[in-house]
C-alpha cells in the first residue's frame, strides 16, 4: 500500500528499476567477440598479449584500468531519496 503521494507499487517499481540498471551495467561489461584493443584507449600504449588473452575484451592497459577502477562509481538516479530531497 502506497502512502502519501506515491502510487501503489511504487516501491516495487524502484526495486525493479534498480535491478534493471544493474543488469544493463553487467551486460555492458561482458566480453564482445573481437571487442578488445591492441592499444590502450586511454594512453595509447600497447596492451600486453597476456592481458589480451586473459581478457579478450580488454580496452585499456593495467595501469589505466587500475586508475579507472579507483574512481568512485556514480550510477544514475538516487531512488532512495527522501521526499524532502526530491522537493528541492
Amino acid at each position: 500500500m502506497a502512502s502519501g503521494w506515491a502510487p501503489d507499487g511504487a516501491v516495487q517499481d524502484q526495486i525493479d528499476d534498480t535491478v534493471s540498471d544493474a543488469v544493463q551495467r553487467a551486460r555492458a561489461r561482458l566480453a564482445v567477440p573481437g571487442g578488445g584493443n591492441l592499444h590502450c584507449e586511454d594512453c595509447g600504449e600497447d596492451i600486453p598479449e597476456a592481458r589480451r588473452r586473459a581478457l579478450p575484451n580488454a580496452r585499456t592497459c593495467v595501469p589505466c584500468q587500475s586508475e579507472r577502477d579507483a574512481r568512485p562509481a556514480a550510477y544514475g538516479i538516487n531512488r532512495r531519496g527522501s521526499k524532502d530531497s526530491q522537493l528541492k
